[in-house]
């Protein structure tokens, strides 16, 4: 069976050496051909979201960063290259609040997770997030985007899970099973959640995350993987990639480096 790889669209400065080798995509898509949106990024101050949002601006769309602390990106913008974010400090399980964000957005971006040590979470339960932000918090903006006429819609997952459940290594799928169980499970509902939201979605199952440089990272769309590691700036440039690329909703991409 051939491998079912997207090409990624090239970034400012990118070159033909450094691209993916995959097939062509059906959508052509170029930066100078996007047409600048208005974009909500949920879960807007971690890793990826952080990284989410510079991609956003830096394409050129008008970015909102929602998070319980997306006030503290004000005066990071500058250093994340940013001019004219606009911030909304909010729980994304709060119905009202996500509601309001929503609200005249083109597009949302869900970067939701816990970012604390693994080993605690499982031992004792995460310290300042719900252990199920992801699916709780994604049910919450797919309910205000229905509200809101809102229809684009993408969402950061994981590798491992939904589509690529079984295509996980033996080391990962005993640190997915006895580590991170709880997590998982809450990202398989997220994942559920995302298809049965009769939107406009993408999912995007990054592998391991790193803190590396940005570059064009491989896609697929039948879970094949290059590296099993990528980089969260990586993975934030298909995020936004994403949200102008018609040829991938209702897919499930795995973004590898």
């Amino acid at each position: 069976m051939s491998t079912q790889t997207l090409t990624p669209t090239a970034a400012s400065g990118a070159t033909a050496s450094n691209a993916a080798t995959s097939h062509p995509d059906a959508s052509g898509a170029s930066p100078s051909a996007v047409r600048p949106q208005r974009v909500l990024v949920v879960g807007a101050t971690g890793g990826t979201g952080r990284a989410a949002v510079a991609r956003l601006a830096a394409d050129g769309h008008a970015v909102t960063a929602f998070s319980r602390r997306a006030s503290r990106l004000t005066d990071a913008a500058e250093g994340l290259g940013v001019n004219g974010l606009a911030t909304i400090d909010g729980d994304a399980t709060d119905s009202e609040a996500v509601q309001a964000a929503v609200a005249g957005q083109d597009a949302v971006v869900v970067t939701l997770g816990i970012a604390e040590n693994p080993l605690r979470v499982r031992v004792l339960g995460p310290a300042r997030t719900p252990i199920d932000i992801r699916s709780r918090g994604t049910q919450t903006v797919i309910d205000a985007m229905r509200a809101e006429g809102v229809r684009r819609l993408v969402v950061q997952s994981t590798f491992g899970v939904g589509a690529t459940r079984d295509l996980l290594g033996v080391s990962d799928s005993l640190f997915f099973g006895l580590l991170l169980k709880p997590q998982i499970d809450d990202t398989e509902r997220q994942e559920a959640a995302v298809r049965a939201s009769g939107l406009d979605w993408t999912l995007v199952q990054p592998v391991h995350l790193s803190d590396g440089p940005e570059a064009a990272p491989f896609l697929s769309l039948d879970g094949t993987t290059r590296e099993m590691k990528v980089s969260r700036a990586s993975v934030a440039r298909f995020l936004a990639e994403a949200v102008a690329r018609p040829d991938t909703v209702g897919t499930s991409v795995t973004v590898s480096g």
